[in-house]
């Protein structure tokens, strides 16, 4: 299976579901996005990790792994989200030390929180691309960029966020594309994820 190169394109609220976020992963060589939803600490720490000059006063638990790995020489060379399971995204570290490789099991957000502290280029399998990848369509009237996704206002406040009331169980295949269109059309990646989570359950 051949492997693509993802960059992060930024962390978008979710505007269904309360704590919660979706991390927008970008195909380096494409326009397919894949929208994996974290929690409220590990957007925290993304975001940290992505606006360089921002430092904790005390190191966060991923800053903590990074200080412990460069103190015993270990390296994470990359990061492979592996798997996708029911809406579940599943991750490896591919780590070094004295010129031996381990490979260790991570969640997808733990995972991209190191890659961005150790520099770590982050990769998918293209199958799971084609699954869960979904493309931004853009509205030539609006002048903002699309890509355009805030991360800043994460590392120190949450916003209210209203519960999903969807039933995306009840829609048909066709109704649940429009959705999609939908969500993506308005950038809410988060939903988006929801609802391609269920088309691939059908």
């Amino acid at each position: 299976m051949s492997l693509v190169r993802l960059n992060i394109k930024g962390i978008s609220y979710s505007q269904t579901q309360n704590g919660a976020y979706a991390l927008i992963l970008n195909e380096l060589d494409g326009d397919r996005k894949l929208p994996i939803v974290i929690g409220a600490f590990e957007a925290q720490s993304i975001a940290i990790a992505l606006e360089k000059e921002i430092r904790p006063p005390r190191p966060l638990t991923h800053d903590l792994f990074k200080n412990f790995a460069d103190r015993f020489d270990i390296v994470v060379k990359q990061v492979i989200i592996h798997k996708l399971v029911d809406g579940v995204f599943y991750s490896s570290l591919i780590c070094e030390r004295d010129n031996i490789e381990e490979i260790i099991d991570a969640r997808t957000s733990d995972a991209i929180a190191l890659a961005l502290r150790f520099d770590a280029p982050i990769f998918t399998y293209k199958n799971i691309l084609d699954k869960a990848g979904i493309y931004l369509k853009v509205d030539p009237t609006k002048e903002e960029d699309p890509d355009n996704i805030l991360i800043e206002d994460i590392i120190n406040e949450e916003l209210e966020m209203e519960p999903s009331q969807d039933d995306y169980i009840s829609k048909t295949v066709e109704e649940l594309h429009n959705l999609l269109d939908e969500a993506v059309n308005n950038e809410n990646y988060e939903k988006a994820a929801k609802i391609r989570d269920e088309i691939s359950k059908r």
